[in-house]
């Protein structure tokens, strides 16, 4: 049995995450910024978590101290649109805050609580690969997710040493309220290869970015 932190746990892939996870049998600690039925209804341990928070990041450390963190999982994410007719720079900022800064965020205030073996896994997107971009738009999301991944290939290099390997995972295009329930896989089928992906991950295959059918994607 592992001890798995999921941060964005209270929908969407999140919410998925920490249901596969219970029913295999794992301790789920269930971060987020506001819970909710369908998480609670799980009966898993819940954290309040902000992932733009220094503040918050350090004092869920503080509550954890003693805890071994076996998989810390950085599944918060926002999506808006922006257009070059259309920019926001807010909205941007606020995509770079949640999405490239947060999970580095969390996994620098939590790593010290993750033995030899563990692992990070980090949910981007392939919108984030500059090859794969054949349509423009959406800057915030496309620019943050390159972000992270770039922050995932530091990350795998900088906790080598710990023993510490980082997957960078693309869930597919996915039908939740982020996507406004448009896509192509249901959350249990993209969270059942994220998992697999996971479990794969050894030091020797750290930095990797996946997709979660298997297959490695170009940056």
């Amino acid at each position: 049995m592992a001890t798995v932190l999921v941060t964005g746990a209270n929908r969407g892939i999140g919410l998925e995450f920490c249901k596969q996870l219970k029913t295999r049998g794992d301790e789920v600690i269930a971060a987020c910024r506001n819970s909710n039925a369908d998480l609670d209804a799980l009966g898993v341990r819940v954290e309040t978590l902000d992932v733009t928070s220094d503040e918050q990041v350090a004092a869920l450390a503080q509550r954890l101290e003693g805890t071994s963190i076996d998989v810390l999982i950085n599944n918060a994410g926002i999506l808006t649109s922006e257009t070059l007719d259309e920019l926001n720079f807010d909205q941007i900022r606020q995509q770079f805050e949640v999405n490239s800064l947060g999970p580095l965020r969390v996994t620098a205030g939590l790593r010290h609580l993750m033995p030899q073996g563990a692992k990070v896994g980090i949910v981007t997107s392939r919108m984030g690969s500059l090859t794969d971009n054949t349509s423009g738009s959406r800057y915030g999301y496309r620019m943050s997710k390159a972000a992270v991944n770039m922050a995932g290939v530091s990350l795998a290099h900088d906790l080598k040493d710990a023993g510490v390997a980082v997957a960078i995972l693309h869930p597919g295009f996915v039908r939740t309220d982020m996507t406004g329930h448009n896509g192509v896989l249901d959350p249990d089928e993209s969270v059942r290869g994220l998992l697999a992906r996971l479990d794969e991950v050894t030091l020797e295959t750290s930095g990797t970015f996946w997709h979660t059918n298997g297959e490695v994607l170009p940056w």
